[in-house]
């Protein structure tokens, strides 16, 4: 049997979608959540001194999305077809833009301009890339953003939006197909178990 350990800080951070694909396959896998004050120690171990990074039976990969892509193939989460696999790729990379974005101003150390970051990505970013969004899951019929079942791009969806709902219940409040679609992914039964016994965490 395949041996999987993740490797990442103890947070959901851009390390929560591997832990998410490998939990909503089923898969058992070692959870190594590594303490800030290890990281210095541990990272000459990493192949681009980063995380998160996947071990498969002593091999480690690293690239948060790479290995997301990597382990929904192997699970039959990525897409039936070329053109599904285009369409999983073209939700994950426009969520993984907006991770980026929603990160800016959590390490921004002036006041001021944490302000208005914060300003322009709740009034102009977070209603366009969900907008966005929406219209992917409206084209593909409301449901799922690929497909007739969950995939990638679903699970992606909840991991980096959820967030958003934590902050604000009501952000969702104006895209309700996303909104049912969030829900449908947080109720499969093995994420809904994971979720309720992850650790809870800022980022």
């Amino acid at each position: 049997m395949t041996k999987y350990t993740v490797h990442y800080f103890n947070v959901k951070g851009r390390g929560e979608i591997v832990r998410l694909i490998l939990v909503a396959a089923g898969v058992d896998f070692e959870d190594n959540r590594v303490e800030r004050e290890d990281w210095p120690k541990l990272k000459p171990t990493m192949p681009a001194g980063q995380m998160p990074v996947l071990e498969v039976d002593g091999k480690k990969y690293c690239q948060s999305i790479a290995i997301a892509r990597y382990l929904a193939r192997e699970f039959g989460l990525g897409g039936s077809t070329n053109v599904e696999q285009l369409q999983v790729d073209q939700v994950v990379d426009t969520i993984s833009d907006f991770l980026t974005e929603m990160y800016k101003p959590v390490f921004e150390q002036d006041a001021t301009r944490k302000a208005e970051m914060n300003k322009k990505l709740n009034e102009e970013t977070i209603p366009r890339v969900l907008g966005i969004l929406q219209n992917f899951l409206e084209g593909n019929g409301g449901d799922y953003f690929v497909g007739s079942k969950t995939s990638l791009a679903d699970i992606y969806f909840m991991d980096v939006v959820s967030r958003l709902v934590e902050k604000d219940e009501k952000v969702l409040e104006k895209f309700p197909k996303l909104a049912a679609n969030l829900q449908k992914t947080q109720a499969l039964p093995k994420i809904e178990a994971y979720l309720a016994k992850r650790p809870k965490t800022e980022l």
